[in-house]
């Protein structure tokens, strides 16, 4: 039975199981896909929208290995990235400003002005493609933005944009989880256009610096955030003209909020800043299926957290 140390961590909602694959080699025998479906069930297990894989790769760069709770592998994730920055500061992997890398890119990331009162911050720099082999439904030598997807919803109009991860996002005056639930369950049946999947986000634009973000996560359903999904309908909204490009946006969601700046050049890379919150530090105990764990010490930061939600929520 393997034995993991772990921490439970989030960022903007977004929890997450963290492990640190570098500092105990015996820990790369172990199915992480099977861990992932188990330790993310919020009956059987701890509970979290996907596991945090701290890695080092041959050629001596860190980074971020995600899987999702169905025990997928995810390319990239926003709130998790800034999570396994803080993590790997902290280790002394990297230092205040450096190099992450997830799903085959390199991500430079660093410790941020605090967005709130005792809560930790760091920011991840994310270039965005407008094509990608990942949308089967354009030419991937173009861009498709503010445009019709027929098959998936006929009046919407979307922003398709990959971010390591792809997506698809959609301006709306009001979100319905219920209807973000069917696009994000259609999507499942149309593999010729998404032969990869595909996150699937609503955003309502609240002012010129302002917009509200809710997301179906590709292998994980509803999340209270997606960091990617977020930095997406920011940058769309800055293509669309609905926000002030190359400005420090607010991006609400349900679990809390971040702040994205889009650059547009030659290339587009916009900025996520927001939280990286380590709940508690503990260990879990699994073996072909069986699992537990257990707590060892708590941080004290979610307190912190949650007054900062309620702050924001007034």
């Amino acid at each position: 039975m393997a034995n993991v140390d772990i921490i439970k961590c989030q960022g903007s909602g977004n929890d997450f199981i963290l492990v640190d694959c570098v500092a105990n080699e015996a820990l790369a025998t172990v199915d992480w896909s099977g861990f992932a479906r188990v330790a993310c069930d919020r009956e059987r297990g701890i509970g979290s929208d996907g596991i945090l894989l701290v890695v080092r790769y041959d050629d001596g760069c860190y980074g971020m290995d995600m899987l999702n709770p169905d025990g997928t592998h995810a390319e990239m994730c926003g709130n998790g990235i800034r999570c396994v920055a803080r993590y790997a500061m902290e280790r002394g992997y990297i230092a205040s400003k450096g190099l992450l890398r997830s799903g085959g890119r390199d991500y430079n990331v660093a410790e941020a002005k605090a967005i709130g009162e005792g809560i930790p911050t760091y920011s991840v720099d994310i270039p965005i493609r407008t094509s990608s082999p990942d949308f089967a439904f354009f030419d991937p030598m173009s861009s498709f933005l503010g445009r019709r997807i027929e098959a998936l919803d006929g009046e919407l109009e979307f922003t398709a944009l990959n971010l390591g991860n792809p997506h698809i996002v959609a301006k709306v005056d009001t979100i319905s989880l219920e209807h973000l639930v069917e696009l994000g369950e259609r999507v499942k049946g149309l593999m010729a256009l998404f032969p990869n999947g595909v996150n699937v986000s609503l955003y309502e634009c609240r002012g010129p610096r302002n917009i509200f973000v809710a997301t179906y996560e590709r292998g994980a359903g509803i999340t209270l955030s997606c960091g990617t999904a977020m930095t997406a309908s920011a940058t769309a909204s800055a293509l669309l003209g609905y926000v002030v490009r190359g400005e420090r946006i607010e991006v609400r969601n349900r679990g809390g909020k971040v702040y994205c700046t889009t650059l547009l050049g030659d290339d587009i890379v916009t900025r996520l800043e927001g939280n990286a919150s380590f709940e508690w530090r503990g260990v879990a105990r699994f073996e072909e299926g069986a699992f537990d764990f257990d707590v060892v010490a708590h941080s004290g930061e979610e307190g912190a957290w949650a007054r900062f939600v309620e702050s924001i929520n007034r």
